[in-house]
């Protein structure tokens, strides 16, 4: 067994005891090596008539898929329901998104007909590509009991690939300023930014996690208004969803941001913009140079924007539908025919 199998293995049973004590069942049997005698792998898939389920549809797509916010308690039956899987039950119907762990894949799960996102990543002899692909997995695996993080339903493990299953929002931050083009109110920028600050305490307080790949492309949205971080493999992009613009001009390479980061002033929201007092604050506040004087998570949440969006009701959703309603998704550089798709989940 390789050393990722191990370690792999390792999460698997830390893991299980993990939902033994807390008496939830996420009872993963992950596939560690080619031997055919071991168990088939599993995915762990929430019931479209479930009472408390909810609509998760790719941007592509008009059609919805209702599944509960969070795996239920041990007792009830109905999310006991666990299925055998391989990479053949897989079927490809679009990629939604990729970055420097892998890509993914709207995905319908033939035995079921579930529609969900399955996240691909290449195994190789790279320790820092490993690395990447164990603390992805081992956060999202741990992190069942948070709202505010991407639910997994299992992962299948090959020679060459890590498949993780996941629940399938609508689309990212990222693209949705590409659709409209312009800045993103900040009513939503408020809803957005409770859920992000509520995610990244959560993975630091309860497994020690800090999160530093935040940016638009990693805050998922849905139809029903649900905000969720995802990709755990420093930037100040709060300002560039809010003003639609990127806050660092004239860069060409990353050196060149870096060094503007490091040399410039931090970037804030203009006043032309007619921003409340209270979201340039808190912009400003976490964007302070000196991390010792930068608030902590727990200083987040006591902050009068954080206070504010909290408690004000702001139709998410109703903004969400009525962007991807009137606007047309932006066109990926990366187009993958229908059968270099299933090349991917064949090998």
């Amino acid at each position: 067994m390789s050393s990722l199998e191990q370690r792999l293995s390792r999460i698997e049973e830390k893991l299980k005891q993990e939902n033994k004590e807390a008496r939830r069942r996420i009872d993963l049997n992950i596939d560690m090596s080619p031997q055919r005698s071991r168990p088939r792998p599993t995915l762990q898939l929430p019931l479209a008539n479930d009472g408390g389920s909810r609509s998760s549809s790719s941007e592509n797509s008009p059609q919805h898929h209702s599944y509960p916010s969070r795996p239920q308690a041990a007792g009830d039956h109905e999310a006991d329901r666990r299925y055998p899987a391989e990479v053949s039950d897989l079927i490809n119907e679009e990629e939604i998104g990729s970055g420097t762990c892998g890509q993914v894949f709207k995905v319908r799960f033939k035995k079921t007909g579930h529609v969900i996102a399955v996240k691909q990543m290449r195994r190789t002899g790279n320790k820092d590509e490993n690395k990447r692909i164990l603390m992805d997995l081992d956060v999202v695996l741990k992190s069942h009991d948070c709202p505010y993080i991407i639910q997994c339903y299992g992962a299948i493990v090959t020679n060459t690939d890590v498949f993780i299953a996941m629940e399938l929002m609508g689309t990212c931050a990222e693209k949705l300023k590409k659709r409209i083009q312009g800045p993103i109110p900040e009513r939503i920028l408020g809803k957005m930014t409770v859920a992000i600050v509520k995610a990244l305490l959560y993975l630091k307080e309860k497994h020690g996690v800090i999160h530093r790949d935040v940016k638009p492309s990693n805050i998922l949205l849905d139809a029903k208004g649900q905000i969720k971080l995802c990709d755990f493999g420093i930037s100040g992009r709060l300002v560039e969803l809010a003003t639609g613009q990127f806050p660092y001009k004239n860069c060409k390479t990353d050196f060149e941001v870096l060094t503007k980061v490091l040399q410039e002033d931090p970037p804030l929201l203009p006043l032309s913009m007619g921003f409340s007092l209270d979201f340039q604050s808190f912009v400003k506040d976490c964007l302070t140079k000196d991390h010792r004087k930068r608030p902590k998570y727990h200083k987040l949440l006591e902050h009068s924007f954080i206070r504010r969006y909290e408690v004000l009701e702001v139709d998410v959703a109703g903004w969400f539908q009525g962007v991807m309603e009137r606007t047309e998704s932006p066109r990926s550089s990366q187009c993958y025919s229908q059968h270099h798709l299933h090349s991917l989940f064949s090998r």
